[in-house]
């Protein structure tokens, strides 16, 4: 068993759960501000409804996939094919939007649920309102891992799903010690360091995608009377192979194993991946680091006359 796996969804679960637990966290402290302490059990449902819908979409996707490999038919390796690659591309979009979109939205963050709190406890509905606040943070980031297991992770999901548990308890445990216990976490370091791991983790799940929508295209060739791929390349679409890492840096091997499971590495690599990896890692990137405040581009100096 390759317990490689455990990483990736490990620090994706724990950075998403955390994110959630510090929605849950300033919700339960403005209630209790607020002197609405019964209302935490419109939390609770919120959280396991949120858990509850997350795994139903994992499984409802999964149903999907495995529909198609047991429905036969010559284009079903294709359809299985496409599909993953949707969930890749779906995946890492939402990934790099929440990645920039938490980031610039984390000073406000707490004050924008306060209002939404405020602005709930004042109508009859509160308890509804705190339920429905609650289930879509925690639906939203359930949503953004389910998408990660099935696009990085398609044979066995076992390792992978331990890994997020593993994450969602250490993301529980950090929210109740910072909340319940007082204890001091830099949240903005947290976020920092595991962003960059989120950045790498979704820059080697790009070379994945374009991997399932390059075998896709090289079934259908295979399949009709039309060629789909790129004459004279070693892959479909992907171009040439640029990297041979199997008798030096093997996939299969440590610390090859680990590069594979965290940032998407592969022994065999074509010159379409590089370049999708180097275009990822630029454009989100910068982006991510200028949201951060991190100026990238040199000071221009100022000349006096």
């Amino acid at each position: 068993m390759d317990f490689t796996t455990v990483l990736p969804t490990f620090i994706v679960t724990l950075r998403e759960g955390f994110e959630a637990a510090l929605v849950v966290g300033i919700v339960m402290a403005c209630l209790k501000k607020a002197g609405q302490t019964q209302l935490y059990r419109w939390v609770y449902l919120g959280i396991f409804a949120g858990i509850i819908a997350s795994i139903a979409v994992g499984l409802l996707l999964t149903g999907v996939i495995s529909g198609v490999e047991t429905a036969g038919g010559i284009y079903a390796p294709v359809v299985k094919q496409l599909l993953e690659g949707i969930f890749g591309v779906v995946a890492i979009a939402m990934l790099s939007w929440m990645l920039l979109w938490m980031t610039k939205q984390a000073k406000s963050l707490k004050g924008e649920v306060e209002g939404a709190i405020t602005s709930a406890l004042g109508n009859e509905n509160s308890g509804k309102a705190v339920f429905l606040l609650i289930f879509i943070a925690v639906v939203r980031e359930g949503f953004e891992t389910v998408l990660f297991i099935l696009a990085k992770f398609q044979q066995d999901w076992t390792l992978p799903a331990l890994g997020a548990i593993a994450g969602l308890i250490l993301a529980a445990v950090m929210g109740v010690a910072l909340f319940s216990l007082g204890v001091r976490i830099n949240i903005r370091l947290f976020f920092q360091v595991m962003g960059v791991f989120l950045l790498l983790i979704v820059g080697g799940l790009v070379m994945g995608t374009l991997k399932h929508f390059d075998a896709a295209l090289g079934l259908i060739s295979q399949l009709s009377a039309n060629n789909w791929c790129l004459g004279g390349s070693d892959s479909c679409i992907l171009g040439s192979q640029v990297w041979d890492g199997s008798n030096i840096l093997p996939d299969q091997k440590f610390p090859g194993i680990i590069l594979k499971a965290l940032f998407g590495y592969r022994q065999t690599l074509y010159l379409g991946q590089i370049v999708a990896y180097i275009s990822f890692l630029l454009a989100v990137g910068i982006a991510y680091f200028q949201s951060l405040g991190i100026k990238l581009s040199p000071k221009k100096q100022s000349t006096s006359v």
